[in-house]
C-alpha cells in the first residue's frame, strides 16, 4: 500500500517532466497493485486524482502508452470507475490511439474503450462523440484476413469493444449496421472459425445486432446461414450450441434467411438433435430439444421454406415431423402440431394431409389432452385442425371423421386461447355445411356457451369468434330449430350488437343472420329484437355515410322483413325511415339504389 501511494504521488508530480524510466516504475507498481486487489486499488487511483494525469500520458510516441491504457482497462472493469474515466477526459486520447500502428497499444486501447463502454451510457456516448466505432470497424476490415495469433487477439478485443459499445442500444447498433459491420463480421466468422474466443465474440455481436430489422436485410446478403450451420455441426458442448441458437432464432424470422438456413442444411441438424435428446431427462438435453423443435417450427413459417420441406407431402422432413405428434414428449407434440398448422397454409397441402390421415393423428393427440391437458398442445392441435378445414373439399371429410365431436370436448375449457381456436375450427367446419350447422346449432350446451362467451369483454378474440359462430350456425343451417335454440339461449341481443361491429365482415354476417331470423321465426324473436333496439340501429346504419354498400343493402332487406311484425313495424314508421331510404335511391352503387326503391315501395304500402 505504501508503494502504491508513493507511486501515485510520484505520478502526479512527475507526469509532466519525468523520464520514461521513472514513469515505467510507477506504472508497473499500479499494475501490480491492480492485479492483487483491483477494486481497492481503483478506489485509491480515483481518490488520488491520477486519472486526469493519464489523459496527458496517452501519447502515441511515448513508450509508456500501452501500460497506461492497460491500467485504464483494468480500472474500468469496475462499474464505479467508468464515469470517472469519461469525466477525466480519457476517451478522446484513447480514440486517437486507435490510429497508431503499435499492436500492443491497439490491444490495450481496445480493452480500455471496451471496458469503459460496458453497461455505461456515458462511456458509449463519449466513444460515439469521438468517432471511435468507425476506426474500430476499419481495423476489423483490414485485419479480417490475418490469421496470426497477435492479429486474432486484436480482432477478438475489437469485436468485444463493439459489442460493449452497442449492446442493447438500438441507435448505436443501427450506426454499426450502417457502417457495414455485418459483412465484415460474417467474413471473420468464416476465416477464423478455428479460433474459439474470436468465434464466440462474433456470435455475441451477431446476437446483439440480429434483433434489429435493418440488420436482417443485411445478413440476408451474406453467407451467414452457411457459416452458422457449418459452425453448428462442429459443436459438441451445450453452451456453444445455445450461443448459435440465440443468433439463429432472430435471424430465422426473416423469410429470405429461413430459406437460406433450410438450403444450408439446418433442418437435418435440428432433426438430429431431436432424435438424440427426445428420451433424455437431462436439463441441457430438454432445453436443446425445445430450442431445436421451436426453431424447426419457425423455419416453417416462411412460405418458400415450408413448401421446400413439404415436398408434395413426400418430404422426409415432413414425415419426421409427423412422427412427433404421437410422441410422449409434450414439447414434440406441440412442435409437431404447430408444424402441421404451418404446413397447412395452402389448399394443396391441406387436401393432401387430410387425404393421408393427419386428422386422426391430431384427434388422437387432442384426446390425450382432454382432462387436465396441456393448454399449448390443445391450442396447437386445434390451430392445425382449423387450417386443415379451410379447403371446401376437406370440410365434409373432417366432419365425417368426427372432428366436430372431438373439438366439442373442449367446450369446458376456461383458457381463452383454446376457446378461440375451438370456435374458429367449428366455424370453418360448418361453412356451407347445412347438416352440420343444423346439428351444432341445436346443441343447447354449445349455444349456451357461445352466448356466455359473447360477453367475454376481456377477450375480444373469443367474443368476436363466438358472435361469428352464432351467426354462421343460422346462415349455414337456415333452420327454424337452430333459430329457436338461439332465441331461447338469449343469443339475439348479441347478433344485434354484432351488427354495429367496426369490422364490415362481422356487421354483414350479423345482418344476414338477422334477416334469416326475421324471415323464418319473426314471431319467436320479435320481443328480443325489440329489446335490443334493432330498428334504431338499422336507422343509424342507413343514415351513416360511412356504412359500406353491402351494409346498407342488407339493412334494407332486414327492414322489409321486420315490418311483418306489428310492434317492429310501428317502430319503423315512427322513425322516418322513408326519408333516409329515398336518399339512397340515388346511391352510386346500383344494387343499393335498386334495393332502396323496393324498400321505399314496401314501406309506402305498409304505412
Amino acid at each position: 500500500a505504501d508503494n502504491l501511494s508513493e507511486a501515485l504521488k510520484k505520478l502526479k508530480i512527475t507526469s509532466t517532466d519525468s523520464t520514461a524510466d521513472s514513469l515505467e516504475g510507477c506504472l508497473d507498481c499500479l499494475l501490480q497493485a491492480l492485479a492483487q486487489n483491483n477494486m481497492e486499488t481503483s478506489e485509491n487511483i480515483q481518490k488520488s486524482g491520477v486519472l486526469q494525469v493519464f489523459a496527458s500520458l496517452l501519447m502515441p510516441q511515448s513508450s509508456c502508452t500501452a501500460k497506461v491504457a492497460n491500467i485504464i482497462a483494468e480500472v474500468a472493469r469496475n462499474e464505479f470507475m467508468r464515469n470517472p474515466c469519461v469525466d477525466a477526459g480519457l476517451i478522446p486520447p484513447l480514440v486517437q490511439l486507435l490510429n497508431c500502428k503499435d499492436q500492443e497499444v491497439l490491444l490495450q486501447t481496445g480493452r480500455a474503450l471496451g471496458n469503459i463502454c460496458y453497461d455505461s451510457h456515458e462511456g458509449r456516448n463519449a466513444v460515439d462523440h469521438a468517432g471511435g466505432a468507425h476506426i474500430v470497424v476499419d481495423h476489423l476490415r483490414s485485419l479480417c484476413s490475418k490469421t496470426d495469433p497477435a492479429s486474432e487477439k486484436l480482432l477478438t478485443v475489437f469485436c468485444g469493444m463493439l459489442m460493449n459499445y452497442s449492446n442493447e442500444n438500438d441507435t448505436l447498433q443501427s450506426q454499426l449496421i450502417n457502417m457495414g459491420v455485418i459483412p465484415t463480421l460474417v467474413k471473420l466468422l468464416g476465416i477464423h472459425c478455428q479460433n474459439a474466443a474470436l468465434t464466440e465474440m462474433c456470435l455475441v455481436a451477431f446476437g446483439n445486432l440480429a434483433e434489429l430489422e435493418s440488420s436482417k436485410e443485411q445478413f440476408a446478403y451474406t453467407n451467414i446461414a452457411e457459416e452458422l450451420v457449418k459452425l453448428f455441426k462442429k459443436q459438441i458442448e451445450h453452451d456453444k450450441k445455445e450461443m448459435i441458437f440465440e443468433v439463429l432464432a432472430p435471424l430465422a424470422e426473416n423469410d429470405v434467411i429461413k430459406l437460406q438456413l433450410v438450403e444450408a442444411g439446418l433442418v437435418e441438424c435440428l432433426l438430429e438433435i431431436v432424435q438424440k435428446t427426445v428420451d433424455s431427462d437431462k436439463e441441457d438435453d430438454i432445453a436443446e430439444l425445445k430450442t431445436a423443435s421451436d426453431l424447426m417450427v419457425l423455419l416453417l413459417l416462411g412460405d418458400e421454406s415450408m413448401q421446400k420441406l413439404f415436398e408434395g407431402g413426400k418430404g422426409s422432413v415432413f414425415q419426421r415431423v409427423l412422427s412427433w405428434i404421437p410422441s410422449n414428449s409434450h414439447q414434440l407434440q406441440l412442435a409437431g402440431a404447430l408444424a402441421i398448422a404451418n404446413f397447412a397454409r395452402n389448399d394443396g397441402n391441406c387436401i393432401h394431409m387430410v387425404d393421408n390421415g393427419i386428422v386422426q393423428k391430431l384427434m388422437d393427440l387432442l384426446d390425450r389432452h382432454v382432462e387436465d391437458g396441456n393448454v399449448t398442445v390443445q391450442h396447437a392441435a386445434l390451430s392445425a385442425l382449423r387450417n386443415l378445414a379451410i379447403p371446401v373439399v376437406n370440410k365434409a371429410k373432417m366432419l365425417s371423421a368426427g372432428v366436430a365431436e372431438a373439438v366439442l370436448k373442449f367446450l369446458r375449457s376456461e383458457m381463452p386461447p383454446v376457446q378461440f381456436k375451438l370456435l374458429g375450427t367449428l366455424r370453418m367446419l360448418i361453412d356451407a355445411q347445412a347438416e352440420a350447422a343444423e346439428q351444432l346449432g341445436k346443441n343447447v350446451k354449445l349455444v349456451e356457451r357461445l352466448v356466455e362467451w359473447c360477453e367475454a369483454k376481456d377477450h375480444a378474440g373469443v367474443m368476436g369468434e363466438s358472435n361469428r359462430l352464432l351467426s354462421a350456425l343460422i346462415r349455414h343451417s337456415k333452420s327454424k330449430d337452430v333459430i329457436r335454440t338461439i332465441v331461447q339461449s338469449g343469443g339475439i341481443k348479441h347478433l344485434v350488437t354484432m351488427a354495429t361491429s367496426e369490422h364490415v365482415i362481422m356487421q354483414n354476417e350479423a345482418l344476414v343472420a338477422l334477416a334469416l331470423i326475421a324471415a323464418l321465426e319473426l314471431v319467436t324473436a320479435e320481443k328480443d329484437l325489440e329489446n335490443a333496439q334493432l330498428v334504431q340501429i338499422l336507422h343509424r346504419l342507413l343514415s351513416d355515410d360511412r356504412s359500406a354498400p353491402e351494409i346498407k343493402y342488407n339493412s334494407m332487406v332486414l327492414i322489409c322483413a321486420l315490418i311483418g311484425s306489428e310492434p317492429l313495424q310501428k317502430e319503423v314508421q315512427s322513425m322516418a325511415f322513408l326519408e333516409v331510404i329515398s336518399k339512397l335511391r340515388s346511391h352510386e352503387n346500383k344494387t343499393v339504389a335498386q334495393q332502396a326503391s323496393l324498400t321505399e315501395q314496401r314501406l309506402a304500402v305498409e304505412s
